[in-house]
């Protein structure tokens, strides 16, 4: 293993284990963009994708290295270039006629985000614009995947060159694994500095700096672990050794994906970097001609969604965007996921047999001139209209929902809606299942909550804001002090800032949750520094936002352990009622906002706060 990275002629094979791999990863990232709880951790199948990248292409280039004495560096860029950007044009080109059509304003407001991952620096371009992947409002930008695929490509410029200087510099495999292992730790140790715990950690997440490490992972392996040289002649034991490493390895994979949750801190960096090491692993298990995984993780099935996990991974996101509400409240709606899935699934198969693998077999002008011989213009007319087609049915049978919007995405939700937006006053009624330490009215509007406010202090976001004007009616004399964008960690200094001024009575009402997540510690020490205080009433969360379940387990949990602190659950009660809510899914119209605002008065008086 420590030998000089000389010329070898054997033959490179195609590993048909990593595309059931491949298939794994992708189908991940497609369940958690589906916002399925099982796979909570679905985000990780990307990094799973840049180990499989870091591996295929350095083990590519050294082979061409060993065999030819050099790395053609032109025909590699071609080549990516060619494999790679022709499928993305075309589905940023469907998607941008899709909403010329349906909502211009839309695509004007997305040109940088088009226009960015057209040159491969989406994932800086976000960065540089604060736009968060986890904590953002309004409609989501259909082509925000393609951040990833930014840091691909970067990759594929920069790593040929960097590549061949470490081959210069250490030409046997231990010193150049070494290089490209501290690379990786440097990589790594930059997540763990710019990471704050409890923050949004957008910026670690789509840096290509703090990324890298995945790639570098998987490039070392390729040095220690080369295809060309693997044997499958070996002993019985040895090969019981990889199967059993094989296996355990793909469970571990999948019961992270299951387990793991994009707020956890531990993720930021030592999580991905033992998923990454778990990758690798699992790659050097595939990639063996002895392994007895082949058969399974390369079966039909599999392969098929393997082979097609780039052109899958593009269109999904787009489909699934384009296609779903605005406003939620109701349950998964499985019809909805299988439609999403079969239009996927099919704008993938078009993409990949009409688009990336002529191209990618054939020159651009052999490519055209087939086509013109062939009288194959007309098939492809036929398959853009059939990809079109496909769009607009899949559209059409989830109702036509999710078009209007004006922003990709913002870091705080904003207050200001147009009254316009208003729709008619609906019937206000409220019949949840009762729950455990849990404070919930039979019925926030059919009686009379109005009492006296005085001695009740309200703390909470824009949607507390939304509600103030019904509060202060129904209960007057309550203090309300309500912020854009407030978050849990900033409540101590308006709970500070109340108290200097004599205005923290001794009920209290907190909303917050709306914004981001919170760590269960900063929750418990904030009620542990209220304990003097009579009651307190925290009030759950509906987000249509990956975070919306992680907050209202936290506020639970840790209520349960206060006998002074009972839950609201504004989560139930607005269930099924889509017309409360503007199309952000957050903000309330005015019956959301009454509706809301009589829960928490008709709590405050059952429990005779007042």
């Amino acid at each position: 293993m420590n030998g000089k990275l000389y010329p070898n002629h054997a033959m490179k094979r195609y590993m048909t284990g990593l595309d059931g791999l491949r298939a794994i990863s992708v189908l991940a990232v497609i369940a958690y963009h589906l916002h399925l709880k099982w796979a909570q951790g679905g985000l990780l199948g990307v990094e799973i994708f840049f180990v499989i990248s870091g591996y295929l292409i350095t083990d590519q280039l050294l082979y061409e290295w060993k065999t030819f004495g050099r790395i053609s560096l032109l025909q590699f860029w071609v080549k990516r270039m060619r494999r790679l950007l022709p499928a993305m044009l075309g589905m940023l080109l469907v998607v941008a006629m899709w909403l010329l059509l349906t909502d211009p304003s839309r695509l004007i407001s997305l040109k940088g985000d088009f226009f960015t991952s057209i040159f491969y620096i989406n994932n800086w371009y976000l960065i540089f614009h604060d736009v968060s992947y986890f904590e953002s409002f309004g409609p989501p930008s259909p082509i925000g995947h393609l951040w990833s695929l930014a840091i691909e490509e970067q990759f594929y410029i920069l790593w040929p060159l960097v590549l061949l200087i470490g081959i210069f510099l250490a030409p046997r495999r231990g010193k150049l694994t070494l290089l490209i292992l501290i690379g990786a730790a440097v990589s790594a140790a930059a997540m763990a500095i710019l990471y704050e715990p409890g923050s949004d950690p957008s910026r670690v997440y789509y840096g290509t700096d703090t990324r890298a490490f995945a790639i570098l992972i998987g490039a070392a392996l390729a040095v220690l672990w080369p295809s060309s040289k693997l044997n499958s002649h070996i002993s019985s034991p040895a090969r019981n050794v990889l199967g059993t490493l094989g296996v355990i390895g793909i469970a571990l994979l999948l019961i992270q994906i299951h387990q793991t949750n994009e707020y956890d801190d531990a993720l930021y960096p030592t999580g991905f970097i033992y998923l990454s090491i778990l990758t690798a692993i699992v790659i050097a298990v595939l990639v063996h001609p002895a392994n007895r995984l082949e058969k399974i993780m390369g079966c039909r099935p599999l392969s098929w969604i393997g082979k097609r996990s780039y052109s899958l991974y593009i269109w999904h996101y787009p489909v699934i965007i384009l296609s779903s509400p605005e406003v939620n409240t109701e349950d998964v709606s499985y019809t909805r996921i299988i439609l999403q899935l079969a239009v996927s699934l099919v704008m993938a198969a078009i993409s990949y047999k009409y688009i990336e693998e002529p191209i990618r077999r054939k020159t651009l002008r052999g490519y055209l001139y087939s086509i013109r011989r062939s009288g194959y213009g007309s098939q492809l007319g036929l398959v853009a209209a059939m990809m079109i087609t496909t769009v607009i049915l899949a559209s059409w049978l989830m109702g036509w929902q999710g078009w209007n919007s004006s922003s990709s995405a913002s870091p705080v939700i904003d207050s200001t809606i147009s009254s316009q937006e208003a729709v008619q006053p609906q019937s206000l009624q409220y019949d949840p299942a009762k729950e455990t330490n849990q404070a919930m009215p039979a019925d926030p509007v059919t009686k009379d909550s109005s009492g006296s406010g005085e001695g009740i202090t309200a703390i909470g976001d824009s949607v507390i804001l939304d509600a103030a004007p019904f509060l202060e009616k129904k209960l007057p004399g309550i203090v309300i002090d309500g912020k854009v964008g407030r978050q849990m960690t900033q409540v101590d200094d308006v709970i500070d800032s109340l108290k200097s001024q004599g205005k923290l009575g001794q009920t209290l009402i907190i909303e917050l949750g709306t914004n981001g997540v919170f760590n269960e510690t900063q929750l418990r020490s904030l009620l542990t520094s209220l304990q003097d205080t009579r009651q307190i009433y925290l009030v759950n969360t509906r987000v249509p936002r990956d975070w919306q379940d992680r907050v209202n387990a936290s506020i639970q949990k840790v209520a349960d352990d206060f006998h002074n602190v009972q839950v609201i659950d504004w989560y139930t009660a607005s269930a099924n009622k889509d017309q409360f809510f503007y199309q952000d899914g957050v903000h309330l119209k005015p019956e959301g906002a009454e509706y809301y605002a009589s829960l928490l008065a008709d709590t405050l008086q059952q429990n005779h706060t007042y």
